[in-house]
């Protein structure tokens, strides 16, 4: 295609050839040095296990990932969470996601507890620079921050989506920045520049990228090749596919891959290539009905089509080109595999729920006993073997001859499903929160991360105000219309000081002149509504099909309130109007927060 230097006859020949990585001769361990390798791990977002041309799917060309598999090595079973920022936490721990207190994935319910160790804390404790540049989706505020958690550059959001993928409002290092062009090419340009500032020395960096997840949007060199492309390969369920939707996700994950394309070259430039371990997999199931090998289930759902994803790794020299990895393994394998390649200790102390696969990247061993890896979503769990799936009904499958899940066997294999039966029983008691509530305040006051950001997805409207749109993650307050409405966030304030209030906000010229007022526990500041500021909604010029229940974003402006003494301690946070001077008060997107020294 024009917008890739790799044609399908390029990539054709590509994998009959061997692309210059696979003709780097195998050296085997004998010959590993000392030197340990860097590490770039990407990951996709709502990409199915069908959306790479590497899989069978004829309608889309990923040559630039397909090709970490011709030089690496594919792993055919891989599993992650049904959605995002479980499958996150799961990556960052190697633990399952319930654990450490993630349970959804918007108001608060994403966050990582702060017990836990990350696979950033693990590397930057070896020596290495750390970063991660894009979706972090684990907790906004320091220190659930990803600086908090290991990483000492961040740039991209914290959110579970994000409005507007062209030169979007973001963040570096809790600074609000504003990003330019397509927001993965823009994340790619910064990792760029990070591997390019840490070429001598030994480097992680996470690539969480926010796409194909809607809004469906990318740039029109990748959808001018999709917007009447026939789809030759669609959904078992062919009826409930969205064609455009489809369309513009491959388009999307083509987009995925050109940037691919360009770290790889990154890597060969700087002469990396050989000491860099490279991974890529996506964080649940497709998000729409598409083609996906004819597998049961889409994101959201515990059935192999919702938590089967592709996951591929290079290293070349050490893993042998074409490597198949046809043992179950997951998302929480990962810390422990990348910790043991590097030969470096893992700095939590508590247990692991996932395993080093080392053994079988690099050819170690033959013999590898049968495990189970569950998957879980909002009380639904299911549980994989290497051979069998119980659904999170109890039905069981052979997924060695029924990958689609259509013949339910539990009847004819009675001591398997038993078996599995017991040990989710298990799983439950031992996994699962005992309460759903989640009591966790929202940090403020750190004085290493003193601007903390309390967004509306953190807040609780009160009386007239609602949200911008259903999906929480990147909403804001509107039709805040009398002196009753407020908004509330539960904080705690980790050190008493000065701080510095911000409200984000918009208003129409005729709304001008309301007071308000924001209160901690016995602390209140106010501030008047002096200007007008009414941006239109921003986002839909650049939608290939209809976004749904996700908020449009605005152009929202700062009105500082002024500085007031906070006192530590836990409260709710307040933001109400004195007075209501026309039709609304304004629409508020975050309140900011700023420990002064």
């Amino acid at each position: 295609m024009k917008h890739s230097q790799l044609t399908r006859r390029d990539f054709l020949k590509g994998v009959c050839a061997g692309t210059l990585a696979s003709m780097i001769p195998f050296r085997g361990q004998a010959a590993q040095t000392k030197q340990m390798p860097n590490i770039v791990v990407i990951l996709s977002d709502d990409q199915g296990w069908g959306d790479l041309s590497l899989h069978g799917n004829l309608n889309i060309e990923t040559p630039n990932i397909d090709s970490l598999a011709h030089d690496g090595a594919m792993f055919e079973r891989f599993f992650v969470c049904a959605v995002c920022a479980p499958t996150r936490a799961e990556f960052l721990t190697g633990r399952y996601h319930s654990r450490g207190g993630v349970h959804g994935v918007t108001t608060g319910a994403e966050r990582l507890n702060l017990d836990e160790k990350t696979i950033a804390e693990t590397f930057k404790s070896a020596g290495y620079a750390t970063a991660a540049f894009g979706k972090w989706h684990n907790g906004t505020q320091y220190p659930y921050h990803p600086n908090g958690r290991g990483f000492d550059e961040y740039y991209g959001f914290c959110s579970g989506h994000w409005g507007n993928y062209f030169d979007p409002v973001l963040e570096h290092n809790g600074k609000i920045v504003r990003g330019k062009g397509y927001i993965i090419d823009d994340l790619t340009d910064h990792a760029l520049a990070f591997i390019e500032q840490n070429k001598d020395r030994m480097f992680f960096c996470y690539m969480p990228f926010n796409t194909p997840h809607s809004p469906m949007q990318v740039p029109d060199r990748f959808w001018e090749e999709f917007k009447n492309h026939p789809l030759g390969m669609k959904n078992r369920d062919p009826e409930k596919e969205e064609i455009d939707k489809t369309r513009c996700a491959l388009a999307m994950c083509e987009n995925i891959d050109w940037n691919v394309e360009r770290v790889l070259r990154k890597l060969e430039e700087l002469k990396l290539t050989d000491n860099t371990i490279v991974i890529y997999f996506s964080d649940n199931g497709p998000n729409s009905w598409r083609w996906n090998g004819g597998m049961k289930g889409r994101k959201g759902s515990t059935d192999e089509g919702g938590v089967r994803v592709p996951c591929v790794i290079r290293w070349p020299g050490h893993i042998k080109p074409g490597t198949k990895i046809s043992q179950i393994a997951g998302a929480i394998d990962l810390l422990p595999t990348l910790a043991e390649m590097a030969g470096i200790p893992i700095v939590g102390t508590k247990p692991l729920d996932g395993i080093s696969i080392k053994p079988l990247l690099l050819k170690e061993t033959e013999d590898w006993p049968d495990r189970m890896i569950f998957s879980h979503q909002n009380g639904r769990v299911s549980v994989r073997t290497q051979r069998y799936r119980l659904d999170n009904t109890g039905k069981l499958f052979d997924m060695q001859t029924d990958h689609g899940q259509d013949h339910d066997i539990s009847k004819d294999k009675p001591e398997v499903a038993a078996r599995l039966r017991k040990a989710v029983a298990k799983w439950r008691q031992e996994v699962l929160p005992k309460s759903q509530k989640d009591n966790r305040p929202f940090p403020v006051g750190y004085p290493e991360f003193p601007a903390t950001i309390l967004p509306a997805r953190d807040g609780v409207p009160h009386g007239n105000i609602h949200r911008s749109a259903g999906a929480p993650n990147c909403s804001y307050f509107t039709n805040w219309t009398n002196k009753e409405d407020k908004m509330t966030w539960d904080i705690e304030v980790t050190n008493t000081g000065r701080y510095e209030a911000v409200v984000f906000y918009t208003c129409p010229t005729d709304d001008v002149g309301s007071t308000v007022e924001l209160t901690f526990n016995q602390s209140s500041i106010s501030g008047k509504v002096t200007e007008p500021h009414d941006p239109p909604a921003a986002g839909a010029e650049f939608d290939r099909v209809d976004r749904g229940s996700e908020s449009f974003v605005k152009d929202f402006r700062p009105l500082g309130l002024g500085m007031f003494r906070l006192e530590k301690g836990r409260g709710e946070l307040t933001l109400r109007s004195l007075d209501v001077q026309a039709k609304q008060v304004m629409e508020v997107r975050a309140v900011l927060l700023t420990l002064l020294k």
